[in-house]
């Protein structure tokens, strides 16, 4: 299992000295913004929709290494899904990250996603993982408060 750790450590880190989808999206018709204060976290998603399916989405801002790998992670993996597709997405991605997957298996379905399995050891990054989705989840609904992990 350390080999495993070792290789999602060194995925989250790639994605957080090179984050994807890193930009404005100046097509955007969704946005929104999310702010951890406990890390300092601040980025913004942006949505580009066609339908109910994300056409294209990036984000901007400034964090830690978690928040910044899980948004460049998250872009990603929601592109081209539908809304009823990223709930879900997100649902799967909160519980490995709070621990409670405990078995059930479902890596497959979350891919590159289970490098954030090792945040449930560290309850605090909890946070810092989950709020670029929490901030995608805001824009997609049209919520147009600043979304916060307090």
């Amino acid at each position: 299992m350390p080999d495993l750790r070792e290789l999602y450590q060194e995925v989250i880190l790639e994605h957080s000295k090179a984050p994807r989808n890193f930009r404005i999206l100046r097509d955007a018709d969704h946005h929104a913004e999310g702010f951890n204060p406990l890390c300092g976290d601040h980025l913004t998603v942006y949505i580009d929709m066609e339908g109910d399916t994300i056409r294209d989405i990036s984000f901007q801002g400034s964090g830690c290494a978690i928040s910044k790998a899980s948004a460049s992670m998250m872009t990603q993996s929601v592109k081209g899904r539908s809304k009823q597709e990223v709930d879900q997405l997100f649902d799967g991605f909160r519980r490995l990250v709070t621990g409670q997957r405990n078995g059930e298996g479902g890596s497959s379905e979350l891919g590159k996603l289970a490098a954030f399995s090792g945040v449930s050891e560290y309850p605090v990054r909890v946070k810092c993982a989950t709020l670029p989705w929490h901030t995608l989840r805001a824009a997609l609904h049209g919520e147009h408060k600043t979304v916060s992990t307090e």
